[in-house]
């Protein structure tokens, strides 16, 4: 047997630090791998040593397996955990690690090469007998011949990068005449993304489940299944809730996808934690869509209903340790959810969202968990996945669970860039997935074409923000004033004393709201043609009670200055901004004919020239950031005339890329 006495973790945030918890609880030594964008970042405080890996771009420093095994044999490690993502699922690297006389914490290369190309284990899942989607997995990638086996699959169908995961080089077609862009675009990102441009194509199976078999195997034959996760709540073929077990599942459904998958991870010999998963129609139908040679992100929720820890496993299995169950030992109980905490704007078709982290406050409460790797003074880089925390809620059944996963939601505050946190709040408590009953297809269904919106800003949630506003005001004003008794704020020997608040919050006019101190903390603050008394019952450095018109309200909220404050109100976040106090809206950073970077990434592509006529709705540019690539898309029909970034460049957000003389100018 091999001990692991110290261990690498060729990782970072949130996963880079469940893996080190688990080892320090072992006994075992850490090393944290990091980027120059990385190096105040929590894993890397959390380790009992560090190394920097290079420069913040991943092809200069997460995905540098040899600068990777060097920093393991220069700091003494025994062994490297991949986490997810980065090299976790990359064959060559699990070679290396092995060459170098370190234990890899995964499978065996040979099954991370198999079960890594789409296209190669469905081959070899057919030939096991698994149930696999009708499709094209052939060695030619001509485009004639992708055309012409599209044709025989027939539409719709999904388009996939063989060496694929996370969505990106996946493209869902509907007919024919979409399908060369649709080609085009998934090899270009999946070449970006893997390194490798080969599709396979397969039969689009509409508003299927998406349910996965989480496997582990040692190297003494030991093989069993931990049950099930149901993660069709997905957006951009990303997964946002999962859960298990899946609401639908039935004990010989069960048993027969679990069958499955423990065949497909026998056919390559496997070892280590492994995740089978499936596609699952409404009649009980299954197919095979791949295997993920790791541990998944959704793992936490598989911990819960089980009481295993699954690292812990996969260290036992890598130090060469029989696993020490069989699957009579494996007993679901009670049910467990986990949503991603994602920094993006839902309400602009998920775009992600990077900067600095103003405040950043997790919830507890019984059965809930909290897998971070933010801290708040920290920042959100666009160098790296969107994904900032895992938030999970366990209890005796599915409701208890989602209510209680919907507490710990409403507790959680990140503020200086956008979150997916109301979103989730929302998709949690849509009857479609209250009773159990979403698929692949929830979001689409669930919020149109026009996707996920957020409705105005109430009067209620304005007066909140002027008297938090008005209360921070005077906390700073007492703190640069001499011998001032805190009892003599909001007092007037004359009249009451009247706080003037202008917030434009982007749906029109600005909003006047003038705060009226009544004494005692109770203020009246008028806004849009009403009146609403507001009591401030508590209130500290970063939460407060208020009774609002005689309701209470539990807030938390953070200033970024002296004009903007950012707030959770119930179910909503939001930021204010007071123009009046000099602030400025950062709403208006151009639109209709001017075209500016949405965030910070690589300028892929221009698809336009200066002199060219352009209509609302054709495609302008191709940005790379967060893994992922967008089409920047007319707003208006006119012309061209300056075209100011160039194909190849790394830009800022906000940065112009081009203009639009519209035909009305």
């Amino acid at each position: 047997m091999n001990r692991i006495n110290t261990l690498l973790v060729a990782n970072r945030g949130e996963i880079a630090l469940r893996v080190m918890r688990t080892a320090r609880s072992l006994g075992i030594r850490t090393v944290a791998v990091y980027s120059q964008a990385d190096a105040q970042a929590p894993h890397v405080k959390f380790a009992d040593d560090c190394v920097c890996l290079g420069p913040a771009p991943v092809s200069e420093s997460y995905l540098r397996g040899d600068v990777v095994i060097d920093a393991a044999l220069a700091s003494g490690a025994d062994a490297i955990h991949p986490g997810y993502g980065f090299l976790s699922e990359n064959a060559a690297f699990a070679q290396a690690v092995a060459a170098a006389g370190l234990i890899f914490v995964g499978p065996p290369a040979h099954a991370i090469e198999v079960m890594g190309d789409k296209a190669v284990s469905k081959r070899k899942m057919l030939a096991t007998d698994v149930p696999c989607i009708p499709g094209y997995e052939g060695e030619d990638q001509g485009e004639e011949t992708l055309l012409a086996a599209a044709s025989d699959i027939g539409f719709p169908l999904m388009v996939k990068a063989a060496a694929g995961g996370g969505g990106r080089g996946m493209r869902l077609v509907h007919n024919a005449k979409d399908l060369p862009d649709a080609l085009r675009l998934a090899r270009s990102e999946a070449e970006n993304a893997f390194g490798s441009g080969v599709l396979i194509l397969e039969k689009a199976i509409i508003a299927p489940r998406h349910v996965e078999i989480q496997v582990f195997a040692d190297a003494h034959g030991g093989m069993i299944h931990l049950g099930e996760r149901d993660c069709s709540v997905q957006r951009r073929h990303q997964k946002v809730i999962e859960e298990a077990p899946c609401p639908v599942m039935t004990a010989e459904l069960r048993e027969r996808m679990g069958a499955a998958a423990v065949e497909a991870a026998r056919a390559v010999d496997y070892r280590g934690a492994g995740t089978v998963e499936f596609l699952l129609d409404s009649d009980g139908n299954f197919y095979f869509l791949e295997m993920n040679t790791r541990l998944q992100v959704e793992h936490p929720v598989t911990e819960l209903v089980t009481g295993l820890d699954l690292v812990a496993m996969q260290l036992q299995v890598a130090e060469g340790q029989p696993l020490g169950l069989t699957q009579a030992d494996v007993t679901l109980r009670g049910h467990a959810i986990e949503v991603r905490l994602y920094a993006e704007d839902a309400a602009q078709d998920f775009l992600p969202s990077t900067g600095p982290v103003l405040l950043w406050k997790t919830p507890d409460g019984e059965g809930v968990r909290v897998d971070d790797g933010i801290e708040t003074g920290g920042e959100v880089s666009p160098f790296y996945d969107s994904m900032v925390a895992k938030i999970i809620a366990y209890g005796a059944d599915r409701d208890v669970a989602r209510r209680r996963l919907l507490q710990a939601l409403s507790d959680t505050a990140l503020f200086g860039l956008q979150s997916n946190r109301d979103f989730l709040l929302d998709a949690l408590d849509q009857p479609v997935f209250a009773d159990g009953q979403a698929t692949t297809a929830f979001i689409a269904q669930t919020y149109g074409e026009s996707g996920y919106g957020l409705a105005a800003l109430s009067a209620e949630n304005l007066a909140v923000a002027a008297v938090v506003q008005h209360a921070l005001a005077q906390q700073l004003a007492l703190a640069g004033s001499v011998h001032v008794c805190s009892e003599l704020l909001d007092w007037s020997s004359t009249a009451d004393l009247e706080s003037i608040r202008v917030y434009d919050t982007g749906d029109g006019e600005p909003v006047t709201l003038s705060v009226h101190a009544l004494g005692d903390r109770r203020y009246r603050v008028g806004v849009v043609e009403r009146e609403i008394e507001i009591e401030l019952v508590t209130m500290n450095t970063a939460s407060a009670t208020l009774k609002v018109a005689g309701r209470s309200a539990q807030i938390v909220f953070a200033a970024e200055s002296a004009s903007t404050l950012w707030l959770t109100v119930g179910l909503r976040t939001f930021s204010v901004t007071d123009v009046a106090a000099g602030g400025e809206d950062d709403s208006q950073a151009g639109g209709g004919g001017i075209v500016r970077a949405p965030m910070h990434g690589l300028l892929l592509e221009i698809l336009v020239a200066t002199g060219d006529k352009v209509q609302a709705g054709d495609r302008l540019a191709i940005l790379e950031a967060m893994k992922m690539q967008h089409e920047l898309i007319a707003e208006v029909d006119g012309e061209v005339i300056e075209v100011a970034a160039s194909p190849g460049a790394q830009i800022a957000a906000d940065d112009l890329i081009l203009e639009i003389a519209t035909d009305t100018e």
